[in-house]
């Protein structure tokens, strides 16, 4: 070790002449003038190669000495300091990998509804979104339990931020932006650090009686909001909140009143149509329309922006209601069920639940205006006092 660590701060500080002064093991100092740069000088392949690794006094002499020490280690193993500098530039931002990945799988979903839950751990306003700017390869497990511990009561939505987070660093060291184990692994990892997840028991969502939906409705129509609308029609629908969210406008026939989701979007993966009521046709002439050329545009939309699938939930809670959207549904088919004398498969065919051999027959167009029939029942109930 006599070789090494033979210059001092008062000598780098106190160098007149140009020139380059060893310290040892391969670090430098080059001196021009004022100037002041380490290096760290090395061969590979029997070519000279230098490498900056900062100027005094913003790099001390010690953190030079353990930049040195890193190369020397890197040479030692085969490796090539220089190159291992510049991936390291090029390596993505956690926020980068985390839009990469969710781009890559967003065409294999059905709907939208995987994209929004990746999107509430991993997106820009997300539970990790204080993990986004921060290099991919610099994640550790302090960062991921900076996410988790705050939401880890979630049971099921804290399951899936952790599924997520450990999918994208495992996506970061398959493209070889980061070594090692991955910190968000549970098993062996976080299972000593965090209490085993809460499982939630399952069970139906919860519905509002069919009684009191007609209340709510008025206090929905003095909201004069996209989301209170959005409301409105997913019980004047029955459709699932995610069918709704993702309507546009160019799947609406307005010469036939009829609304047809296509197969992708319906989670019995065939299309959909929805017979639409004089209720449903003046809600949707009071949004915001687009012009010809912008039918594709969602319809719930402020100022071209989607809605939020955040926003109706909470609009509930403010409204003190404690049903979820999808509970909607149940108050539509116990209302069919206790207050109508249509036939269950009918019922079941505007809920577009599975197919069985006689809901088909119901779902056929010559069934379509039966359907009508009784969702216009039902809007003139939703709506009877207003």
């Amino acid at each position: 070790m006599a070789s090494l660590h033979r210059l001092t701060p008062r000598q780098i500080a106190s160098f007149s002449k140009d020139g380059i002064y060893a310290d040892g093991g391969g670090l430098h100092l080059r001196v021009r003038g004022a100037a002041r740069h380490y290096l760290y000088i090395y061969h590979l392949e029997g070519r000279r190669r230098e490498m900056g690794l900062g100027a005094p006094p913003a790099v001390s002499l010690k953190v030079a000495r353990e930049r040195a020490q890193a190369a020397r280690e890197l040479v030692a193993a085969g490796g090539d300091p220089i190159a291992e500098k510049r991936s390291l530039v090029t390596r993505p931002t956690f926020g980068v990998l985390a839009d990469a990945w969710i781009a890559a799988r967003r065409d294999s979903v059905r709907n939208s509804k995987s994209v929004d839950r990746w999107q509430r751990v991993l997106g820009e306003r997300g539970y990790a979104a204080a993990l986004r700017p921060i290099r991919v390869d610099h994640i550790d497990t302090q960062h991921v339990l900076s996410v988790l511990q705050p939401i880890w009561s979630k049971g099921p939505t804290a399951t899936l931020a952790r599924g997520y987070l450990e999918a994208v660093l495992d996506a970061a060291r398959s493209y070889g932006h980061r070594p090692g184990d991955n910190p968000a692994r549970w098993k062996g990892h976080l299972e000593n650090l965090l209490t085993k997840p809460v499982k939630l028991a399952r069970g139906h969502h919860a519905a509002l009686p069919y009684a009191d939906v007609p209340k709510l409705m008025r206090d929905l129509r003095g909201r004069d909001t996209v989301t209170a609308r959005y409301l409105e029609f997913v019980i004047l629908t029955a459709t699932r909140a995610g069918e709704a969210l993702g309507a546009t406008w160019n799947e609406f026939d307005f010469e036939r009143d009829t609304w047809t989701l296509p197969a992708e979007r319906v989670k019995a993966g065939r299309p959909h149509i929805v017979p639409l009521t004089p209720q449903m046709r003046e809600l949707l002439e009071s949004l915001e329309r687009p012009m010809p050329a912008s039918l594709d545009q969602r319809v719930f939309a402020v100022s071209g922006k989607l809605l939020s699938n955040m926003a109706a939930p909470m609009m509930l809670r403010r409204m003190g209601q404690a049903t979820t959207l999808h509970g909607f549904r149940s108050s539509f088919r116990d209302w069919a069920g206790d207050c109508t004398d249509y036939p269950r498969e009918l019922a079941e065919a505007a809920l577009a639940h599975a197919l069985g051999t006689v809901e088909a027959a119901y779902r056929r167009s010559s069934a379509l205006e039966k359907r009508r029939a009784m969702m216009a029942d039902w809007n003139n109930y939703c709506l009877a006092d207003i």
